[in-house]
């Protein structure tokens, strides 16, 4: 039951993180491209809320793919000390998926209090597209719950590889 929750959840997750991904790409991709060419082609037209909506994309996909290096193992960790005191490997890995833990509940709690003080000021709104911020800042919180569970994934196949192994 538990192992059929745990796969799940990560076939989910890996779906979110693959496709936001993604389209993120592909939006900051197109309109990066649009105003290139509109710039190149014509002397006056200019999509003024294209380094806007770039810069947003970019924000969206670093911390959604946080998220994807935690799936990969991908996380800076302490790699040269259990190459040389294979013990060691475990404890240390565990460690750093702690941090991990750790920081991702930071991104919980400190990105719901500045989701909601984002969306509790009616001014605060990207300058070009007039979008609301408390939109943007709601990744934070998200994120950070998608890499605590991420991390958890992580820690049971590090535990129970080490089990086995």
């Amino acid at each position: 039951m538990l192992k059929k929750t745990f796969q799940t959840v990560d076939r989910v997750f890996r779906w979110f993180e693959e496709w936001s991904l993604f389209m993120a790409v592909m939006v900051a991709l197109l309109v990066a491209l649009a105003n290139v060419i509109l710039r190149k082609a014509t002397a006056d037209v200019n999509l003024y809320w294209s380094d806007e909506v770039v810069r947003k994309t970019i924000y969206f996909s670093t911390y959604i793919g946080c998220i994807a290096a935690v799936r990969s193992r991908s996380l800076i960790r302490i790699d040269a000390l259990p190459q040389m005191l294979p013990k060691l490997k475990l404890p240390l890995t565990m460690f750093a998926n702690l941090a991990v833990l750790v920081f991702s509940a930071l991104m919980v709690r400190l990105g719901w209090q500045m989701t909601v003080m984002m969306y509790e000021d009616e001014f605060a709104r990207t300058a070009s597209l007039q979008i609301p911020e408390w939109i943007f800042y709601a990744v934070l919180p998200l994120m950070g719950a998608m890499m605590f569970f991420r991390t958890l994934l992580v820690m049971v196949e590090d535990w129970k590889e080490s089990k086995a192994g």
